[in-house]
């Protein structure tokens, strides 16, 4: 990070200089650190739009370009040549491994897949029907609980270890809470299985049979864990951070970064284009959404569409799409009403005046739902899915947010816009 150039603002006759700070690629920023010190004044900008709220080494957006890094490597690289292993281990450490390095990583997360004993009864609280969200939030949270012995965030190998359960055990936990949902028996880790294949293995088979995982649905899911795996400072990512800030335990921070992704504006996207697939129901009824779709008037949204940073068409949906492909046809579900009707939307989006104009391209999240659904998940555990692949990325900005010597607890300004200070009137004398 460099200082080249300074930026001026003038107020009330009097103006100030800030240093602009030049990243490796992308915007430079202005800091505006001292702005309130030297004019008693705050920025406005709710959404954080234009906002940098941290320095970060991880991942890199351009919206423009439709492109996205981890460390530096294309999205696109990443899935055809790594595992997710590779990738979470390219996330946390900064550089890919080599043999030795992933061998070792494998390893260690691989030891630590179960679950203490005792957690598996937080289930029995929860009722059969309850959104699988609501049930990570809560055994997410209560990690804390049962490993005391890595709860120091100042200490460097506590975060390492922390870091570790957090990915050997979301894909424990994401299956025992479909287990839960299904009245099925819990199924344990099998450590002779890879990081996708023992997921699967954990939520699709049963005690009654072996189950084996078909290698092209493996690696599609392994696929779907590597495009979520990080986002930048979206809303759950800085959720995190804003958690971490106050020191708050990694399994706590993770439970509130899962709280926010559940919202449908976010990770809940995938289930909500789902439905609206099938709510649309047919090919024949496109033309009819539409039409609806650009109708200021009517509520109907078309999910999936769009993103509030890509401007150009998302890299991963391009990806997803071909995994999408892949899937149905080793399942032998070419002919999906639903995947002809995604396709159908596709065609339009891409030609359409309308969507061309306003660059409302298929995003990750309009291919993903479908995907997911030939697997075999059920529809409200798409954004479970969503946090297991996210949690990486969560743990890696946590990671970093704590090495940041300039980070301090997260404390966003407001434009006050209540009552002026005002004198309480006694109860008995107010009209």
């Amino acid at each position: 990070m460099t200082t080249q150039r300074t930026a001026s603002l003038t107020l009330d006759g009097k103006t100030t200089e800030f240093p602009v700070l030049s990243g490796t690629i992308g915007p430079e920023v202005i800091d505006i650190r001292t702005l309130y010190g030297k004019t008693n004044t705050f920025t406005f900008d709710p959404g954080f739009m234009s906002t940098a709220a941290c320095k970060s080494s991880i991942t890199y957006i351009d919206g423009d370009k439709g492109e996205l890094l981890y460390r530096g490597y294309p999205i696109e690289q990443l899935a055809e040549h790594c595992n997710f292993l590779e990738t979470c281990y390219l996330l946390k450490n900064g550089e890919l491994p080599n043999q030795d390095q992933y061998d070792d990583w494998e390893k260690r997360v691989k030891n630590h897949t179960m679950v203490h004993e005792q957690l598996t009864r937080f289930f029995q609280g929860f009722r059969r029907d309850a959104h699988p969200m609501a049930v990570l939030v809560g055994v997410v949270g209560a990690l804390s609980a049962f490993y005391h012995d890595s709860l120091d965030i100042n200490n460097p190998q506590h975060r390492l270890v922390a870091a570790i359960r957090l990915i050997a055990k979301l894909p424990t936990i994401v299956a025992m809470t479909y287990k839960y949902s299904m009245g099925e028996p819990f199924m344990y880790p099998r450590n002779n299985l890879d990081y996708s294949a023992n997921f699967m293995h954990m939520m699709f088979g049963t005690p009654c049979e072996e189950y084996k995982p078909n290698p092209v649905l493996v690696k599609a899911l392994d696929r779907i864990l590597i495009l979520h795996a990080d986002h930048e400072q979206n809303a759950s990512t800085s959720t995190v951070r804003l958690s971490g800030s106050s020191g708050a335990n990694p399994f706590a921070c993770i439970a509130a970064g899962i709280a926010c992704l559940w919202g449908p504006a976010h990770g809940g996207a995938n289930e909500a284009c789902l439905k609206m697939l099938e709510e649309i129901g047919d090919v024949s009824r496109v033309g009819e959404y539409i039409k609806r779709s650009k109708d200021k008037n009517d509520s109907f949204k078309l999910m999936g569409f769009g993103h509030r940073v890509y401007k150009n068409f998302d890299p991963r949906a391009k990806l997803m799409r071909e995994t999408c492909h892949d899937v149905l046809n080793e399942l032998g579900l070419h002919d999906d009403r639903l995947f002809k009707l995604a396709l159908a939307l596709e065609k339009i989006a891409l030609e359409d005046e309308y969507f061309v104009e306003k660059k409302l391209y298929p995003n990750v999240d309009f291919y993903s739902g479908i995907v997911q659904r030939a697997l075999g998940i059920p529809v409200p555990l798409f954004t479970g899915i969503f946090a297991l692949a996210r949690t990486i990325g969560w743990i890696a900005q946590w990671h970093e947010m704590i090495g940041d010597p300039e980070q301090k607890i997260g404390r966003p300004r407001q434009l006050y816009t209540g009552a002026a200070p005002r004198t309480v009137t006694p109860l008995a004398k107010r009209p």
